[in-house]
């Protein structure tokens, strides 16, 4: 796995070995930080990644001009794997990896009406496909008050499941469909399409 544009353009990204870890394609990568480039979200973002694997999609922002990523993954291989990412690129100060559950972890991000509070402009959110659309909706339930009105959320599914089903407060704004996989990006209700 590689990162294909920007600051660190051709680096390669180690990645844990075994089942669990699924990087998305590089043609899936490559048209949807396109979309995102348009939507003019990346620089400076302060991003979230969800089952975060090795890292590709957060590291991909930050060579694009992200600021800071939080990583967060349940396998402690993907963790190693996102630390020494992070020192290979040189981004250990902007690069925080979360070992552990990623329901568990939002639950412990102060509410939006604590000082404390973080707001997250872009989150990637690239479950494990079996994954339930039960907890997927969870997930974003947990999400939406870490966002505003100008975030975007990246749920990346299998392209046979169904679309994800939207807590109170969030709407899907754009599909978009690449073979096995499909795109889904999802932001606060309320906003027109940008």
């Amino acid at each position: 796995m590689r990162i294909i544009a920007g600051a660190h353009k051709g680096a390669r990204l180690s990645s844990p070995s075994g089942p669990n870890t699924r990087p998305t394609a590089d043609r899936v990568k490559e048209s949807l930080f396109s979309m995102l480039d348009g939507y003019g979200v990346l620089p400076a973002a302060n991003v979230l990644d969800l089952f975060a694997g090795s890292g590709g999609l957060g590291f991909e922002a930050m060579s694009r001009g992200a600021a800071q990523v939080d990583f967060v993954d349940s396998s402690l291989a993907a963790i190693r794997a996102l630390q020494a990412n992070a020192k290979k690129l040189g981004l250990e100060h902007s690069a925080t990896a979360h070992p552990g559950d990623v329901l568990q972890f939002l639950a412990g991000l102060p509410d939006h009406d604590d000082p404390e509070s973080r707001v997250f402009d872009l989150v990637f959110m690239d479950p494990p496909y079996p994954l339930g659309d039960d907890a997927v909706t969870q997930i974003l339930r947990r999400l939406a008050g870490h966002l505003d009105m100008e975030s975007i959320v990246i749920v990346e599914r299998a392209s046979r499941s169904p679309e994800p089903s939207m807590p109170a407060g969030l709407e899907i704004f754009r599909s978009k469909t690449f073979g096995e996989t499909a795109v889904h990006f999802v932001q606060l209700a309320g906003e027109p399409e940008g």
